[in-house]
């Protein structure tokens, strides 16, 4: 935990402070932001808040007393429901805008962990709750120069092998046959020589199965791969070192020699959606101006309806990457959420509009870094369908 940084970062947004809460580890972003383990058995709550200004201050139960020792600041403890309620009046005496993982309405739900409950509690000592996800998103999702090395060091992997696997598909194609399944394992296989490491498999996605944007084929429903198939890899891994970053993207290619024109049509809508949200960001970023995840979702998402699909983009345009490939920042969000986050130095993102047919669907994902003044795609950016 840096807390002086936190501190800092609270003085910025005129907050008086942020208020930690967990039982049995329903908030997994408290323990990442404060360093403490994963491992305690928490069978009683605990609250530590940080002031902007001034000593941090621990409430524990007595008989899990030792659980926040880790963390500089007064301790109190407490046992019967009087003594803990006492101890949070006592502990929020001099504050009033404290900070919690909770958004309004449950808007940004993948921050929105303190059940509501806790949160009439605090409200009812006279305190306004606010949202942490601004702070979450300093705290859990900007990274280090070393964890952009290994983001970079991913890169180059990945982008090889995907190179690699397409021309692993044509042929096994032409020398007796493929399916998804096997193309699958053949990358798990080329993830595991170049130690790299992923929370679930890798997309091989044939014609129809392509227009699923969580499919995931099985030795049992594997279909196979022919001339004329449209085909979509969707990659994601990260180093196998501690603290590595995700590099995620995703591209698509056919199995022959010229795709259909409304294959060609739907990767070029898809392809241009996903340009003019790289150039939102690469000129806000560098002309200085604030930008927050929704506004790269709008401008995507408004040229893929004007080409007449929005019906068929059915999901955010672009995901927060950090050491989990959905990370704790910003999304590219305007359709499940309204993502005002914004985007941070040291951030990054996916940009993956899509646009899923009942016969094939199409999905270009590159990552963008934001630095202090500018803004990068971080790897190869795919202009035309591959020809397998």
């Amino acid at each position: 935990m840096n807390l002086a940084a936190i501190q800092s970062a609270l003085r910025e947004r005129n907050l008086d402070a942020w208020l930690f809460y967990d039982h049995h580890h329903r908030d997994p972003i408290a323990y990442h932001v404060l360093g403490l383990s994963e491992k305690l058995m928490v069978t009683r709550r605990w609250f530590y808040m940080i002031p902007a200004e001034g000593e941090p201050q621990k409430l524990v139960h007595k008989i899990e007393a030792g659980h926040l020792d880790p963390l500089p600041g007064k301790k109190c403890t407490y046992a019967a429901r009087q003594e803990l309620f006492e101890g949070l009046k006592q502990m929020l005496s001099l504050q009033r805008d404290i900070a919690m993982q909770y958004s309004p309405n449950n808007a940004v739900f993948t921050i929105s962990l303190v059940d509501a409950g806790t949160v009439d509690l605090i409200r009812g000592l006279g305190k306004n709750v606010v949202s942490s996800g601004d702070l979450i998103a300093l705290f859990e999702a900007t990274l280090t120069d070393d964890q952009i090395k290994t983001h970079f060091a991913a890169r180059d992997l990945i982008d090889a092998i995907t190179a690699a696997a397409f021309q692993e598909i044509g042929r096994r194609v032409r020398n007796g046959g493929t399916h998804e399944f096997e193309i699958q394992q053949w990358i798990m296989e080329a993830f595991a020589r170049e130690h790299l490491i992923a929370d679930d498999p890798p997309v091989v996605a044939v014609n129809a199965n392509s227009a699923n944007p969580h499919y995931g084929p099985s030795s049992e429903t594997s279909l196979p791969i022919r001339e004329g198939d449209f085909v979509l890899l969707d990659m994601w891994a990260k180093q196998d070192i501690p603290d590595s970053v995700y590099y995620d993207i995703t591209w698509t290619g056919f199995v022959g020699k010229t795709p259909s024109d409304r294959m060609q049509e739907v990767f070029r809508t898809v392809r241009d959606g996903r340009d003019a949200g790289i150039k939102l960001v690469k000129e806000s970023i560098a002309a200085g101006k604030s930008i927050a995840g929704w506004q790269v979702d709008r401008a995507v998402r408004d040229h893929i309806t004007k080409a007449g699909f929005g019906e068929y983009f059915v999901h955010r345009t672009g995901h927060s990457i950090g050491t989990h490939v959905h990370a704790n920042g910003a999304n590219m969000d305007d359709l499940e959420i309204h993502d005002e986050r914004r985007l941070l130095p040291n951030s990054c993102f996916s940009i993956e509009p899509g646009v899923y047919l009942p016969e094939f669907g199409v999905r270009s994902e590159v990552n963008m870094l934001v630095r202090s003044a500018s803004a990068e795609v971080t790897g190869k950016i795919q202009s035309e369908i591959v020809i397998i």
